[in-house]
């Protein structure tokens, strides 16, 4: 039995998603632009539907929904379009964010913005009063991220959301594995701009959206491309819309599932799951426990290093570390900022609980780590196979 625990890296699709976007393949294959005839109006309806839907998973209005690839042109459009548009000024951030935000922050500050980089402790969880006192006046943006990739540690959004509030700061937040596992409100927590990609929650790969606060005070943005004028001009291009349907068509199940017992039945099997591997010994979690996504676990296993335990596992899909990163060969940034040593970084792994995670599978999963570490540890020790 394969059984599928990445689901930080991607998800797999939900049928009802590639049922609601396979008419717009065939049937419905209008230009949503081209609202001049029933083609495109059709078409544009969908869209429109869709962004409804988005936004009612973020307590947001549907106007406030900018559609793009996915979440790394979300991230970019966020961070490069509030700080070209002011030009200048002081950048806050943590140490823990996704590279899709740490590196256009990086061509930020060689192009003369000054940037601080909010520091955690082991816990892995931003200390909301170390961004306030890292804020000036002339801070024009602060991008943390709502829940990180790789050790699951959920942020205090509404504490930051409010105190730049207060100081007309504008706040960004990567939500990305946040979507479907977390209540978020744009309002309620003061949020600005919220990055997210279909495919880590259940949608298809290459659809995205960057949610962008109307109101006061007001909030601009440069766009990072320009011809047509799509998306209240932040982002021209001709819609894809299958994709935009199917992202609409997943935040609907996602909304549905907040209010359902659907979190609770994962994080009871990621709970016995990851008692398992405590139980092996010499096994420590990376992250807060308290302060972490319902599905995710990381832990670091001595004696072991996580490819060998990859390798020896191969029917269990697994992660040691960010999926985007997985052919860097640099130790884990994440890991790092919270004080791993280098050793436990490179013993790490990474496992996503998801919807389509059963308990028969997390029953396999526990029996093949159960055996698998002790196994590898006499092997890494150079223990004869006779004493086994």
């Amino acid at each position: 039995m394969a059984i599928y625990l990445d689901n930080h890296a991607t998800t797999r699709c939900d049928p009802r998603v590639v049922e609601a976007m396979t008419p717009y393949f065939s049937d419905i294959y209008g230009n949503a632009a081209s609202r001049s005839h029933s083609f495109g109006m059709r078409a544009n309806a969908g869209v429109e539907r869709a962004r409804g839907q988005v936004a009612a998973l973020l307590g947001a209005s549907a106007k406030e929904i900018v559609f793009t690839s996915g979440a790394t042109e979300a991230n970019n459009l966020a961070v490069l379009g509030v700080c070209r548009t002011a030009g200048r000024g002081h950048i806050i951030t943590s140490t823990l964010e996704h590279k899709a935000v740490l590196d256009p922050i990086a061509k930020l500050e060689d192009n003369g913005f000054e940037v601080t980089r909010i520091a955690v402790d082991a816990s892995g969880v931003v200390d909301a009063s170390a961004v306030v006192a890292a804020m000036r006046d002339d801070t024009v943006l602060v991008s943390i991220m709502m829940a990180n990739n790789e050790i699951g540690t959920i942020q205090p959004i509404a504490a930051i959301g409010a105190a730049c509030r207060e100081r007309s700061i504008p706040l960004h937040t990567d939500a990305s594995q946040a979507i479907g596992k977390v209540d978020i409100d744009v309002v309620r927590d003061h949020i600005d701009l919220l990055s997210l990609t279909a495919h880590k929650f259940y949608g298809p790969k290459g659809i995205g959206a960057l949610f962008v606060r109307r109101g006061r005070p007001l909030l601009r943005l440069e766009p990072l491309q320009y011809g047509g004028g799509h998306e209240r001009g932040y982002r021209s291009g001709t819609l894809p819309v299958p994709q935009c349907v199917a992202l609409g068509a997943a935040a609907a199940l996602c909304d549905d599932e907040l209010n359902s017992s659907e979190l609770g039945r994962v994080q009871a099997l990621r709970d016995d799951l990851l008692d398992t591997l405590l139980a092996v010994g010499d096994v420590a979690l990376n992250g807060s426990r308290e302060h972490r996504l319902p599905n995710n676990i990381n832990v670091s296993i001595g004696g072991i290093d996580s490819k060998a335990l990859m390798m020896n596992l191969r029917d269990i899909a697994m992660s040691s570390g960010s999926a985007c990163s997985s052919e860097n060969l640099k130790p884990s940034h994440v890991l790092t900022a919270i004080g791993t040593d280098k050793d436990r970084v490179h013993r790490s792994i990474r496992l996503g609980l998801g919807r389509f995670t059963t308990a028969e599978e997390v029953q396999t999963a526990k029996a093949r780590f159960a055996e698998a570490i002790p196994a590898l540890r006499l092997l890494s020790s150079g223990m004869p196979a006779s004493t086994r």
